[in-house]
């Protein structure tokens, strides 16, 4: 655990990777107290700079399978892994390319989760936030959670676990409905609110007014949603 978070604060990840902020040291904490990974065989889905895999890695994974949409990113997971010492696969590619090497014991996953507001608003979004790829996840911000829950049977073995992060904007209760219906027991395994970052301080007001987020909200609450397969 210690070296999981140790791995968030040495990271400095550029603008063209999504940085590690709460929402990463929240699955990470998730993870290690659900205690599933030890021995597993492990999936970390959108692993941006790949500090979740590697915290996998460092929590006695068996083997971590880590992808990512961009090259960069996955340049980088590889990079940081090697700088660890600490063995990761790295692929290129979505959860659809994630079911291609499972099934796994353990999925782990940051997807993008933020809504999308109306209007260009990237302008006052600061590039330290990254690549609005890594967060902009359409009109309800489930652009990737819907498929990734609807996948979750394909992605893992049976009595296998899922552990996925997001903000409260883009619906917990929809996630875990989504999960249920596919026969997973699933819950809300961790929670923390945060202060608003750079893409929810930019999107706030719109959020309140399309009723995603709290009239009077000043922070944000994030969610590790758990689901076990049966």
């Amino acid at each position: 655990m210690t070296s999981a978070y140790t791995t968030i604060d040495a990271l400095e990840a550029p603008a063209e990777v999504y940085p590690p902020q709460e929402d990463s040291s929240l699955l990470i904490d998730a993870m290690v107290t659900a205690g599933v990974v030890p021995g597993a065989r492990v999936a970390d889905l959108c692993t941006g700079s790949g500090v979740v895999a590697i915290a996998a890695a460092s929590a006695g994974a068996a083997s971590v399978t880590a992808f990512d949409i961009c090259p960069k990113a996955v340049s980088r997971t590889r990079q940081e892994a090697l700088a660890a010492g600490v063995e990761i696969d790295v692929h290129r590619g979505s959860w659809a390319r994630a079911i291609e090497f499972g099934p796994f014991d353990v999925v782990l996953a940051n997807p993008p989760y933020v809504p999308e507001a109306p209007v260009d608003d990237s302008g006052l979004i600061s590039p330290a936030a990254g690549p609005s790829r890594a967060w902009d996840a359409g009109p309800d911000g489930r652009m990737v959670l819907d498929p990734l829950c609807a996948a979750a049977p394909l992605l893992l073995e049976e009595g296998g676990t899922l552990l996925i992060v997001h903000s409260e904007c883009s619906g917990v209760t929809r996630t875990l409905s989504a999960l249920r219906a596919q026969g997973m027991r699933a819950e809300v395994a961790a929670q923390q609110l945060i202060p608003f970052g750079p893409v929810m301080t930019a999107r706030a007001p719109w959020l309140k007014r399309a009723g995603l987020l709290g009239r009077h909200a000043t922070q944000e609450r994030i969610v590790v949603v758990r689901a076990d397969a049966p």
